[in-house]
């Protein structure tokens, strides 16, 4: 697994691999007729998105992870002993009604699959779960992404095909959720995960996330759907560190807002 994919709190680690070979017919129109306004915010997410992700990938290695010969990173040893307790139990699909609350679960469902797998924990229910929902959507969206490849390709090229389908509005929520379910693991793992970070790391990619959250704020005029998403993320606004040491303060801080914002997102 690559190292975005690991310690990213970034947009760009969506990963759709249970769904690449799935194919669909039946999309669902989104209004096709945007204002200049919301093309403009929509882009400035997504370059917000970019530049996050490119400091994420400026990380430090993290002391638990050691790098294989095809530059791929895995856990120590020392590391699997110890499983996490947090992760979302693939049984939450099963709550997910609407259309956009599958989107958000198959999303967090993808970053806690592969926590697990970096635990070589049991897959199976997880790519049971993850599969009966990408049927569920049925968008052919989902067939650009290909496990293995570079998070930041998968994501643009995610961006583009969803844009192309019509199915836009429905990319800011699986984000979303992936931003969630990934802040709310580093919570759990804040000593260890700060490893990776120095104080300019931490000032630079908190204050992309604050320039994502305020972005999503105005995209939510435009766009109802997305409306209840940026008030659950709003509060998160609290990350906006200068420091290491603020940084992991404010995950502690926040830890019950980060908690409920996720539960928000997969009920």
């Amino acid at each position: 697994m690559k190292k975005l994919s690991i310690v990213a709190v970034a947009f760009a680690a969506v990963v759709f691999a249970a769904c690449g070979n799935k194919t669909a017919n039946n999309t669902e129109s989104a209004d096709s007729v945007k204002s200049f306004e919301q093309e403009q915010i929509e882009e400035s997410i997504k370059m917000h998105v970019d530049s996050l992700a490119s400091e994420i990938g400026k990380l430090k290695q993290l002391p638990f992870l050691q790098k294989d010969n095809d530059g791929t990173f895995k856990l120590t040893k020392e590391e699997k002993q110890v499983k996490p307790d947090y992760l979302l139990s693939p049984s939450v699909a099963e709550a997910a009604t609407t259309l956009a609350e599958k989107y958000r679960v198959l999303s967090a469902l993808e970053v806690d699959k592969n926590i697990a797998k970096l635990y070589e924990m049991p897959l199976d229910e997880y790519e049971k779960a993850i599969a009966k929902l990408a049927a569920d959507i049925n968008d052919p969206s989902l067939k650009v992404i290909e496990d293995g490849t570079n998070a930041a390709e998968n994501t643009q090229a995610l961006y583009d095909a969803m844009n192309e389908n019509g199915r836009i509005n429905f990319f800011w929520q699986i984000a979303a959720a992936s931003l969630v379910e990934q802040i709310y693991s580093a919570s759990k793992n804040s000593d260890r995960f700060l490893a990776a970070f120095d104080d300019d790391a931490a000032a630079n990619t908190t204050f992309r996330l604050v320039l994502i959250l305020d972005a999503l704020n105005r995209l939510a005029e435009y766009d109802p759907e997305i409306k209840p998403v940026a008030d659950v993320l709003s509060t998160l606004d609290a990350l906006n560190a200068t420091t290491v040491s603020e940084l992991k303060a404010q995950l502690a801080e926040s830890k019950d807002q980060i908690e409920a914002a996720r539960k928000a997102l997969t009920k």
